[in-house]
């Protein structure tokens, strides 16, 4: 009888990095258990589960991301092949951190989230190096776009009424994100992105990304709609009663 086997592109770290994104939406899910109202409106909840979900991925995940960029190098010198450490994610004559004895980023890291990271790499393996531009966004992100993520978990919570000021600051900033860490890659042919097969190019590249492009772009709609007076729900104070 013929056995299915999984295809090649499928093992344990790729499910395991897929359940780890299932788990910080469960954490997400759980905490607006916990904090919301219960007279909290479906609105309110989505807006604070997606919140919370963004916060934990920028921290947890993205957060090791730049771990790993900044502590896990290799001075393996024949992975270059010459006296200076050269990069396929940097201009020519340029180091990261000034260091021309070695090569940064999670393909050289030992610990989970590095692992984590070189799966995402098969599909842009701009992530398992020290891409420049990469790097500068999830710095946004991650110490900026992190905090107010949670900054706006926390103005749901209490019902205030400048929720929405802070989702559409976050929400511009994602989608700016987004256009600048793919909009290098599409004006020179792509050259770091792998589409070979399903996974890489429906799950990691599309589904992934367009959750930051989908969510944000609703998020500035609801906003706009709420500060214009014309939307069901006039403030973020209305999805519960506010708590003293």
């Amino acid at each position: 009888m013929a056995t299915s086997t999984l295809p090649t592109f499928i093992d344990t770290t790729t499910v395991l990095s897929l359940l780890s994104t299932v788990a910080i939406l469960g954490a997400a899910y759980l905490a607006s258990l916990r904090l919301l109202p219960a007279s909290a409106s479906t609105k309110i909840r989505v807006l604070f589960i997606w919140h919370a979900f963004d916060a934990l991925i920028h921290i947890c995940l993205e957060g090791g991301y730049l771990y790993n960029c900044f502590f896990s190098y290799t001075t393996n010198s024949s992975l270059w092949g010459g006296k200076n450490a050269i990069s396929a994610y940097l201009p020519p004559n340029v180091y990261f951190l000034g260091h021309k004895d070695r090569l940064y980023g999670a393909q050289y890291g030992t610990n989970p989230l590095s692992a984590l990271w070189r799966e995402y790499a098969k599909a842009d393996a701009r992530w398992g190096g020290s891409d420049l531009t990469v790097i500068s966004l999830e710095i946004l992100t991650v110490f900026i776009g992190a905090p107010i993520a949670a900054w706006v978990c926390n103005c749901l919570r209490l019902g205030r009424k400048d929720a929405w000021f802070w989702m559409i600051v976050l929400a511009t900033g994602e989608l700016y994100g987004g256009f600048m860490t793919f909009n290098p890659e599409w004006l020179s042919g792509s050259p770091n992105l792998d589409t070979s097969n399903w996974m890489y190019m429906w799950v990691y590249l599309t589904f992934f990304n367009m959750l930051w492009v989908v969510i944000p772009l609703w998020i500035l709609y609801e906003g706009y709609q709420n500060i214009a007076g014309t939307g069901g729900t006039k403030s973020a104070a209305r999805g519960g009663k506010r708590r003293r």
